[in-house]
């Protein structure tokens, strides 16, 4: 890192002076509804003896325990303890943040440098509190053969979950990381505080999977910064599929080395009862860098709100845009909020959204062709939430598949 890392007195300082800071976007959280300490749990060596049950709601965030053919490493936090970090793969590290700040001192450089400290009260509250999050870092010219699992659980009810993430990929590395948020109960409130600081050395790459099961009565806080170099590529796909009471995010995404490149890709379901307020935003710093943020946005009595925001400040920079929202019920609502600045010439930055309801004549159509009205709206939304996303490992692609096919009942 180029940059020094803040003295810790001087985090702490800056977090104490945004607790009580409420976020840019989103519904302000009451924390002193939540506890800020749980029980801890037992280390498991072998996370396959989790319960049954457990491990479903895990499976349901793409987190596959009894099979471990299929990962290169798995990280595990219930509440705000790790139970569970192994690495199947050389030259690939994961571990318990806690556990890599002991072993490396220059990680300290990183902390804190990709998210600010004080962005707001939710980030201050996970330096203030901090209770653990995983450490993931592929060393130079190292390549993940299987992604690399990480999951974050939530089993005790009206708990604060905090979590600081820092991921590394080294030059010329290539990490694919998926990661999947759960919690035990069906309708007890928690609260999920996420910060994840993602930093792609030169001709780097990291490919990020997340998908969310959480419950109608949880609420989500994820504050996520990017930092890419010379030829690296960050690419992140985001699953929200399930009933969730309120999720604020807007991650931040620099590229500060030539031909750095972004991409974020998200599909969303707001239920009767959810508001959503997400986005993503990539300041395009250097030479041809490179970004596209495409969602996908579906309403079935929710409110959503869509954000994304381009900003070019390089000669031949490319970015575009994209947000298309289906409202499927009446009282559905899709904000979208498509933002692009261009700072100086030789930019190229695009933008496209659309809101609305599924075409009658399409319904009418399939249905001529034998299907009945509900199998044409099915298939209608099945292709909406199809995103193709390039670039993406066989058994990522496999996972984000099987999580939007496994809610499509949920959505119709």
């Amino acid at each position: 890192m180029s940059a020094k890392s803040t003295e810790p007195s001087q985090k702490k300082d800056k977090a104490e002076s945004a607790i009580n800071k409420p976020a840019a976007y989103g519904e302000d959280i009451d924390l002193g509804k939540y506890a800020s300490s749980a029980e801890p749990h037992t280390y498991q060596d072998d996370p396959s003896q989790l319960p049954a049950l457990t491990k479903e709601q895990m499976l349901g965030a793409g987190v596959i325990l009894d099979d471990t053919s299929q990962r290169s490493g798995t990280f595990i936090q219930m509440d705000n303890t790790p139970v569970h970090s192994s690495v199947l793969q050389e030259g690939i590290e994961v571990m318990a943040v806690s556990q890599a700040l002991e072993k490396y001192d220059w990680l300290a450089d990183y902390w804190w440098q990709a998210v600010a400290v004080d962005a707001d009260k939710y980030t201050a509250n996970v330096e203030l509190n901090q209770s653990n999050g995983y450490f993931i870092r592929a060393l130079p010219g190292y390549k993940t053969t299987m992604p690399v699992q990480a999951c974050l659980y939530l089993s005790q009810a009206r708990l604060t979950q905090n979590v600081h993430n820092v991921i590394i990929a080294e030059e010329g590395s290539e990490l694919h990381i998926i990661t999947g948020c759960a919690i035990a109960s069906k309708d007890e409130p928690g609260l999920h505080l996420g910060v994840s600081e993602f930093y792609i050395k030169p001709g780097a790459k990291i490919t990020f999977t997340m998908i969310h099961n959480w419950n109608p009565e949880v609420a989500v806080r994820p504050r996520t910064g990017v930092v890419v170099e010379d030829n690296g590529l960050f690419l992140s796909n985001y699953v929200l599929m399930k009933p969730v009471r309120s999720l604020q995010m807007y991650p931040s995404a620099r590229c500060i080395g030539e031909n750095a490149t972004v991409r974020y890709n998200s599909i969303l379901l707001a239920d009767k009862g959810s508001t959503l307020d997400v986005g993503a935003r990539a300041l395009l710093n250097a030479r041809g860098a490179r970004t596209e943020i495409i969602s996908r946005a579906i309403t079935t009595g929710g409110n959503i709100i869509a954000r994304g925001y381009i900003e070019g400040n390089a000669p031949d920079v490319k970015g575009h845009l994209e947000c298309r929202g289906l409202i499927l019920k009446e009282k559905g609502i899709i904000h979208a909020i498509p933002e692009l600045k261009g700072n100086l010439a030789g930019i190229d930055l695009s933008h496209e959204a659309a809101v609305g309801k599924i075409a009658e004549e399409e319904v009418e159509y399939l249905m001529t062709r034998g299907l009945t009205r509900n199998e044409a709206t099915a298939t209608i939304v099945r292709g909406f939430l199809h995103v193709d996303i390039e670039g993406l490992p066989p058994l990522l692609a496999e996972e984000l598949k099987r999580a939007v096919e496994a809610s499509e009942k949920d959505v119709m």
